[in-house]
């Protein structure tokens, strides 16, 4: 049966998916991919198939926000996906993670409000350890700068206390903020996924966020690589993965 919203079906017989927020960032990820085939573009929900080093991989977009997120999780499911790698983008909260590091999410603050929907903040928001361990490892093979830690999932850029909230969880060590990374470990986690996140850091700890997105949207040297290099660990992480099922 076609998903509603993503318009996949479960005849498509794909495990892995790499999930980018940007509908463009997935002409990014076909660069890296080999016998790539568009597949649906409904509403935020773009996708393409190809292979990387012979393994078959789904790329689909999912816009931005925990909802959009939750929903992408729960149609891959219904089509036979066990496998997830969401690349996204994130604001430094710590010194240290220079624009174009990746920060490897071990663990999400759960402010945002689709994975409350699901079960109570008390439920924690965490990545398949093997998952993660496979993209930690890629990371430092490909020699690439990675920070494993936490970050903060939300809701929106422009609330009136956005500084003070992350100056409060900057001190409690958070590496990053996004929008979609505990929704995707909350349900995943829910529906027997296997999911991870790679954030590729756009904005220095301290420095305006909008005026840094905008820069990244113009294609800055430094974020750019680390969307190339986010892409890659992800990649190189399934074939890890692949590998060991197959042994």
């Amino acid at each position: 049966m076609t998903q509603p919203h993503i318009q996949l079906e479960e005849t498509l017989g794909i495990q892995y998916a790499i999930l980018p927020g940007d509908p463009a960032r997935v002409d990014r990820i076909a660069q890296q991919l080999d016998n790539v085939e568009e597949l649906a573009f409904n509403r935020e929900y773009r996708s393409l198939k190809g292979t990387y080093q012979g393994v078959p991989v789904l790329a689909m977009s999912t816009g931005m926000g925990g909802a959009s997120m939750a929903i992408a999780v729960e149609e891959l499911r219904n089509i036979g996906v066990t496998h997830i790698i969401r690349i996204g983008s994130a604001g430094a909260m710590q010194t240290g993670i220079g624009l174009g590091d990746l920060i490897l999410v071990s663990g999400a603050v759960r402010e945002d409000g689709a994975s409350q929907t699901y079960i109570p903040k008390q439920f924690p928001a965490i990545p398949d350890l093997d998952l993660l361990n496979a993209c930690a490892a890629s990371g430092k093979e490909r020699g690439f700068a990675c920070h494993v830690g936490l970050a903060r999932s939300h809701d929106s850029f422009y609330i009136d206390n956005d500084t003070e909230i992350s100056e409060y969880w900057s001190k409690r060590g958070v590496l990053g903020a996004d929008m979609e990374t505990a929704a995707l470990f909350v349900v995943a986690r829910l529906r027997g996924l296997k999911a991870a996140s790679i954030l590729n850091n756009v904005v220095l700890w301290g420095e305006d966020t909008g005026e840094a997105i905008g820069a990244y949207a113009d294609g800055a040297n430094l974020t750019a690589q680390g969307e190339r290099n986010e892409i890659t660990v992800a990649l190189d992480a399934f074939v890890r993965v692949e590998k060991e099922r197959i042994r």
